[in-house]
């Protein structure tokens, strides 16, 4: 019988983290899980090596891409080859808390209607000591959020791949992760699955933990450092894209009307900032003339030569 869960994990030249996701995923209460590890265009050896050493390596298959494709064609290829009732991305430098997997795949069994499940994460900040990772610091990702959906996610992106199992039959429903983004795909997909269908959302105590090396550079770094600007351009490509689909069916008609407001508020805004700080200034000068005795002698003195 196939397992239940397929647990995607993307990685490239990095053998001493994809070592530690698999031991991560080997804590883990529930075991009903296949691993499929995507080799993505990295040297075939370490990956086979790291496998064989870990403790869940009868349950892992080794999946290697044949073209240069990023990490959007990286999931996709594990996900294509998976039959999996549910699905979940962990990348080779990120991790869980032991009951991630028991808890997110009981909340699917009992909410039938929500196409997946994501939880609450906290930022794990690490940086190189000798020849071990370290942590220095954590943070809530979104603090107090409890939920994730469509119209929160217009403004940006709530959540990361690590925190969300999902039901593999959305990818026929919705389709995979768009290959034409260096970054943001996992937003993108968002978006498309939550403009149809409910999420579902553990709060409380996170169960997820998003791994970041801010100034990192290289093999071991992270997208959203060493991809800043493609996230910035992916981030409005996306946008531009759903604008010229809505304008293809509805006209141009709201977004010219909604620019020209931009446009107007923004000036508006100009207009009373810079009225605000000419009185602000205004108000400081006389303050100072008001307290301070030589200012305010002077002022006496230019007061009387005009009387004369």
């Amino acid at each position: 019988m196939n397992p239940r869960v397929a647990v995607i994990v993307r990685t490239k030249d990095r053998p001493e983290f994809l070592a530690r996701a698999l031991a991560d995923i080997a804590s883990q209460t529930y075991a009903d899980a296949e691993i499929v590890v995507v080799n993505d265009q990295g040297a075939a050896r370490p990956v086979s090596d790291t496998v064989a050493a870990s403790t869940v390596a009868e349950r892992v298959r080794v999946v290697e891409t044949l073209a240069p494709g990023g990490r959007c064609a990286a999931a996709n290829l594990g996900l294509r080859s998976t039959d999996a009732e549910f699905v979940v991305l962990h990348d080779d430098d990120d991790r869980w808390a032991p009951t991630f997997l028991a808890q997110t795949v009981a909340h699917l069994d009992a909410h039938p209607v929500d196409a997946g499940v994501m939880t609450a994460t906290e930022i794990v900040y690490e940086r190189r000591d000798g020849a071990r990772w370290v942590e220095y610091g954590r943070e809530p990702f979104w603090r107090g959020m409890t939920s994730v959906t469509f119209s929160s996610l217009l403004e940006v992106n709530r959540a990361v791949p690590i925190s969300f199992l999902y039901r593999r039959a959305l990818h026929d429903e919705v389709g995979y992760y768009d290959e034409s983004l260096e970054t943001v795909e996992d937003w993108e997909f968002y978006l498309r699955v939550t403009a149809v269908r409910p999420l579902g959302f553990l709060a409380g105590e996170p169960l997820a933990f998003w791994t970041q090396r801010p100034g990192t550079v290289g093999a071991e770094a992270n997208s959203m450092f060493e991809l800043s600007g493609a996230h910035a351009r992916d981030d409005a490509a996306v946008r531009d894209a759903a604008l010229r689909d809505w304008v293809a069916r509805n006209g141009a008609g709201l977004p010219l009307y909604l620019a020209a407001m931009e446009r107007r508020l923004r000036e508006e805004f100009a207009r009373e900032l810079e009225d605000r700080l000419a009185r602000q200034r205004e108000e400081i000068v006389t303050a100072i003339y008001d307290r301070h005795p030589v200012w305010r002698r002077l002022r006496h003195l230019r007061r009387g030569r005009k009387g004369r």
